[in-house]
């Protein structure tokens, strides 16, 4: 049987080239050093990795790829991601920068290995509008149960892994930010392999997804937004790079932008966007978060000019700011907000500044952050959020932590005059306060500010409901509710924030495109954004993965398509299906160490308890509500387990799991094997990396004749 290997024995070969290149200056020496290197590995047969486990599903292939057959004789760039997460995101740029130096024909495959966070994001359809939505044109795999993920170890969203043409492990890149060393790394490899004559140019049977899809006027909706005033709507045509402009009728009175990809300001004609998602409409001004390419937007109706109030064009790393708007850079904003501090109407508008996890200004007019310094017009700076990703609240707002806010709401009325957060990948709804600043929890989530994994659908109170990954709220002045878009559960909430009550308004949970008799018959599918019309009698929902604005009426409970008319377009749609996520154990990874126990005697009608005591890795901590969870079987011998509990989940690491098998009173074979497996999900303490372990032991039994009670057990002991 072949042996492969994983990042765990690469780690130590590439730390002494990284170490290298901080010595040297010019590209010429940095290239030798890579050769070197290469030269080096070619040495060690054993680190070669394991190939694609077969049946799983493919896009933008016409069929299944493997490392031994169709990527053989290619330099193949691993990209494992999970779509919801902005790190993976940022790295996409930097990917198609690579693919657009170096083709299939020149010897180099990019292949996106999606592996999943959040349970909604493991189904196929969900896997496919994230491809499209992100314009993702090379070879993607569905790994749902992450197995390649756990044989090469990765321990972190994103992770590249760079093969060679045998399929041997080269390089490892962790995290974002990396893009020299992604260019140098390849180009190396494959001016080496060139050279040894082991690149071979053959197509690999690339057919892209979105080539068979039916045009649609909508194109994945990030966000919507209405003036209540003239009652006019934009969205955000993310999909189209575009912002409509809408009567309340579906009239398109303005499409600006959608040509095409790009930074463009000048006319509503020759404007350009690239994946807008947060809108504001007020009056004849549309304020945009143009989210790929990194800047806060303004179109002037009247003026018919779209201008950027703030950002370089490419995404920026800077967490504090104070730069005049156009001279700050900024990170994947995500809505933006008009607001007012300091006295003066309109003089701010908010940012969620998903990239940084933090929420940003724009000062439209001079003014003052509460506890912050005075700002003049123009300035674009920070104003709460660390930085850190965390679910961390605190009366300081540079203290507290987010995680990919992506929606935001405003309540500027006393008691509220907050902002309210969509808080992404906390799967929380969070306040800060436009008085004082303080960040405060309201709904979702749990009180360890490091675990990401508090993730479900729980009705309920404060941190007792349970969100999946929502994207946008909205908030009723008329009834002080404030509306959520529960993105990955495909649900509309509602949050009372005075009582901290959640609950579910709209929506069956299933990924669909239902228009039913009442508000939870009908379905929706990853809902963006959404926002209150008519005085409180309406929503709007930017029903993302169905490419519609829906309306619900909260008057009749009825749930509606928005109508829009304008001349079809080049667009995408996506038929979608029912999808239930269904929870198997998957198979073993072949990296998880195996443990052998010696015999152990017991006898027929004796209980035999497995006391299982794990260790994480220094620095982890279990995250609590992650899917972690042990298994149990009896290979040929399922007799043994018949009417037993065979899974079941690890919630607590700080003593010892006792997990019970009872011997039958009449056994059918005097020596069985148990084997017991545990899949752990850890995250390391101080936030960042989440990782998942796999350890398995085996324990043979040795069945007495003689009838027995009583208690027979064994510890199982693993450090990982």
């Amino acid at each position: 049987m072949a042996t492969y290997s994983n990042l765990s024995a690469l780690f130590p070969l590439q730390s002494q080239l990284d170490y290298g290149l901080e010595d040297v200056a010019t590209p010429e020496e940095k290239e030798k050093l890579v050769l070197q290197y290469l030269r080096k590995l070619d040495e060690k047969e054993e680190l070669r990795v394991p190939d694609f486990e077969p049946g799983l599903e493919w896009l933008n292939t016409e069929g299944p790829l493997s490392l031994q057959k169709e990527l053989a004789g290619k330099v193949v760039v691993l990209d494992f991601f999970t779509y919801c997460c902005i790190n993976c995101m940022h790295l996409l740029p930097d990917l198609h920068q690579l693919e657009q130096l170096h083709t299939v024909k020149d010897g180099l495959v990019v292949v996106g290995v999606h592996s999943a966070k959040f349970p909604n994001e493991k189904a196929l359809q969900n896997v496919c509008s994230a491809v499209l939505r992100y314009s993702i044109t090379h070879p993607v795999v569905n790994d749902r149960d992450a197995r390649l993920w756990q044989e090469l170890e990765v321990a972190c969203w994103p992770t590249l892994v760079i093969l060679g043409p045998r399929g041997n492990l080269l390089f490892s890149l962790v995290g974002e930010g990396h893009r020299e060393n992604l260019l140098l790394f390849t180009a190396a490899a494959l001016k080496h392999y060139k050279e040894q004559g082991l690149l071979r140019d053959h197509a690999v049977g690339i057919k892209l997804y979105r080539d068979s899809l039916p045009p649609s006027i909508l194109s994945f909706p990030g966000k919507v937004a209405v003036d209540p005033n003239s009652k006019t709507l934009a969205i955000a045509d993310t999909g189209h790079h575009r912002v409509l402009v809408v009567s309340n009728t579906g009239n398109v009175l303005h499409s600006v932008g959608g040509s095409k990809s790009g930074w463009k300001d000048g006319s509503l004609s020759e404007a350009l966007f690239s994946s807008p998602q947060g809108v504001f409409i007020k009056g004849d001004t549309v304020f945009v978060a143009d989210t790929e390419n990194h800047l806060i937007r303004k179109i002037d109706l009247s003026k018919g000019r779209v201008t950027t109030l703030a950002g370089i064009g490419v995404q920026g790393t800077d967490k504090d700011g104070g730069a005049m708007g156009p001279q700050q850079p900024i990170s994947s904003p995500w809505d933006v907000i008009l607001g007012s501090v300091g006295g003066m109407e309109d003089n701010v508008l908010w940012i969620a500044m998903a990239g940084t996890h933090q929420i940003w200004a724009v000062f439209l007019e001079d003014g003052k952050l509460p506890k912050g310094s005075e700002y003049g017009k123009g300035t674009c700076v920070r104003f709460a959020g660390s930085g850190n990703e965390e679910n961390r609240n605190n009366a300081y707002p540079h203290k507290a932590g987010l995680a990919q806010p992506s929606g935001l709401a405003l309540a500027p009325s006393q008691p509220w005059n907050c902002l309210f957060i969509a808080d992404s990948e906390s799967s929380t709804i969070r306040s800060l306060s436009l008085s004082d600043g303080a960040v405060k929890h309201v709904v979702g989530g749990e009180r360890d500010p490091l675990n990401l994994f508090a993730f479900g659908d729980v009705d309920g109170k404060g941190v007792d409901a349970k969100l999946q990954h929502p994207l946008g709220v909205a908030w009723d002045a008329s009834s002080s509710l404030l509306y959520v878009t529960d993105s990955y559960n495909h649900k509309i909430k509602v949050v009372d924030p005075k009582t901290k009550q959640c609950r579910v308004l709209a929506g069956t949970g299933e990924a669909s495109d239902v228009f039913g008799p009442g508000f939870t018959e009908s379905s929706f599918n990853e809902p963006g954004g959404l926002c209150v019309a008519e005085g409180g009698k309406l929503l709007y929902v930017a029903d993302t993965n169905n490419h519609h604005i829906k309306v619900l009426d909260l008057e009749t409970k009825k749930v509606s398509l928005f109508p829009i008319s304008v001349e079809e377009v080049d667009a995408l749609h996506v038929t979608t299906a029912s999808t239930t996520a269904v929870r198997k154990v998957p198979k073993l990874p072949k990296s998880a160490p195996v443990l052998s126990k010696t015999a152990l005697p017991v006898s027929a009608g004796q209980d035999i308890s497995m006391n299982l005591s794990l260790t994480l890795p220094a620095g982890t901590k279990l995250t609590k509500e992650a899917p972690s969870f042990w298994s149990l079987s009896a290979e040929g011998n399922e007799w043994l387990l018949e009417g037993q509990a065979v899974t079941g989940d690890i919630a607590n690491l700080s003593q010892p799991l006792s997990i019970i098998c009872s011997v039958p009173a009449k056994p059918q074979s005097t020596d069985p094997v148990l084997t017991l497996s545990a899949w752990v999900y850890c995250c390391l303490s101080k936030g960042g990396a989440c990782m998942m372990k796999v350890a398995s032991f085996t324990q043979p039994l040795l069945i007495g004749s003689e009838r027995k009670s009583g208690t027979v057990a064994v510890m199982l002991t693993h450090a990982f």
